[in-house]
């Protein structure tokens, strides 16, 4: 088995091991533009990423972590995203892993980032917790 795979999930799904997240997701922001938009320290968004309340990774090599801007709406977090975020680390996935799954299409209809924007997350959390087993 290899390091992106892990028995008994969907892991091991094509283009989900090193996706390229620079194609799944538009807009990505640095910590500090979080921090602003929602009116928050950098300090705090640091917290919030060690909580798994938002997520973050390298989009591009050479670039420092960022965040997909897709997370945040109104100024707050998107609603259902920090559950989320926790059942896809129950599932052992990294950050980077639960980004990819997040913006990829899950049939909901749409991606799971879509689905928690427009108040529709519980199929896509009912899927992610379907990860683990």
């Amino acid at each position: 088995m290899s390091s992106g795979e892990v028995a008994g999930n969907d892991r091991a799904q094509p283009g989900l091991a090193q996706p390229d997240l620079a194609e799944l997701v538009d807009e990505w922001i640095d910590w500090a533009e979080a921090a602003r938009r929602l009116g928050l320290t950098v300090a705090k968004v640091r917290t919030m990423l060690r909580t798994h309340e938002l997520a973050a990774a390298v989009p591009v090599p050479g670039q420092g972590q960022r965040i997909p801007a897709a997370f945040i709406q109104d100024g707050q977090v998107v609603k259902g995203l920090p559950g989320l975020l926790t059942v896809l680390h129950d599932a052992e996935y990294d950050d980077r892993e639960a980004i990819a799954w997040i913006f990829t299409d899950a049939g909901l209809p749409g991606s799971p980032i879509e689905a928690l924007r427009e108040n529709r997350g519980s199929e896509a959390k009912r899927r992610a917790q379907s990860l683990g087993f």
